[in-house]
């Protein structure tokens, strides 16, 4: 025996965590925090896009608006009919409305809480 410790190569337990692994840690859930935020906030935009082309009364027939509608029913498919209005363009804006505000609450809100930690 020559007297080493095997495990002095390990970290002993009552050392903090070294700087850049913490640095790393938070970088990383900064990077999946922006992630969170930014397609929460796409998902809402294409919902209120298309709450506006349809209040503008945008051709239906146009690849864009198609592919803009589209997406927004996908998006709010959970949430389709759940308000049943006499008038048309109320009823568009909120039942796509609700699922955009839903999408930004909880998106930022999940984000928030990926920074506290």
């Amino acid at each position: 025996m020559n007297g080493t410790d095997p495990a002095s190569a390990y970290q002993p337990y009552d050392q903090p965590t070294p700087p850049d692994r913490t640095a790393r840690n938070q970088a990383t859930a900064r990077r999946a925090a922006l992630t969170i935020c930014t397609i929460a906030d796409i998902a809402a935009g294409l919902l209120g896009l298309w709450i506006v082309l349809y209040l503008l009364d945008a051709n239906q027939g146009n690849p864009f608006v198609e592919f803009v509608h589209g997406t927004a029913d996908w998006l709010s498919g959970w949430a389709q009919d759940i308000f049943t209005m006499d008038t048309e363009g109320l009823r568009v804006v909120l039942n796509h409305g609700l699922p955009a505000v839903i999408y930004l609450l909880i998106g930022h809100g999940i984000a928030a809480r990926i920074n506290r930690v």
